[in-house]
């Protein structure tokens, strides 16, 4: 698998971009839509935190992360991230995933994951992409396997959420021998006149 690099993906209106601080004011207003960042399970930042939201983004080791954009106004719509890259493993995460409340039901999150998923298999070449989520998170985890993704289990006590209390941590898998299938869902749920 190739080292995913900074890549700008785009599909049906909707722009994944490498993020920069120039995504601040922008990223700052999604999260205000629902102030999103009081729910208990999710890695918003609060709006004065945006910044150092972006830096950590830009900081950590085997993190790629994305702004979303809606390309007919220009509007920051969320976030999303590729993670966990393990290059000799061929593996990635897709993760740090949110957006706006008032893009949640909407074709947003099903784009993203075309997109991400497509340069994961069709460029990179990863053998498996992975997604975690808060146990306590089951909007998240319907639309994990909504995408066609497996589960693969349970880490109990995984991680610190922000309230202080600790997660248990639901993870998910897609390999690449059910990315036909799944490529082909995706794009007849997208509209698309194939899966290429």
């Amino acid at each position: 698998m190739q080292t995913p690099q900074p890549v700008t993906l785009s599909l049906n209106g909707i722009r994944l971009e490498p993020l920069g601080l120039q995504h601040e004011a922008g990223l700052r207003q999604a999260a205000a839509d629902g102030e999103l960042w009081g729910l208990v399970f999710t890695s918003v930042p609060e709006p004065q935190d945006t910044a150092d939201y972006i830096r950590k983004a830009l900081t950590t080791e085997n993190r790629l992360a994305f702004a979303v954009i809606d390309e007919h106004n220009g509007q920051v719509i969320g976030s999303t991230s590729y993670h966990d890259i393990i290059v000799n493993a061929e593996r990635l995460e897709i993760g740090y995933t949110w957006y706006a409340k008032s893009r949640w039901r909407s074709a947003v999150n099903t784009t993203c994951k075309y997109l991400l998923l497509s340069h994961a298999f069709d460029t990179l070449g990863a053998q498996t992409v992975g997604w975690r989520t808060d146990n306590l998170n089951i909007r998240s985890q319907q639309a994990i396997e909504r995408l066609g993704a497996k589960k693969d289990g349970v880490i109990r006590g995984q991680q610190q959420r922000r309230d202080g209390s600790v997660r248990d941590t639901v993870m998910y898998s897609l390999i690449r021998a059910e990315w036909p299938q799944v490529k082909t869902a995706l794009a007849a749920r997208l509209g698309l006149t194939s899966a290429d």
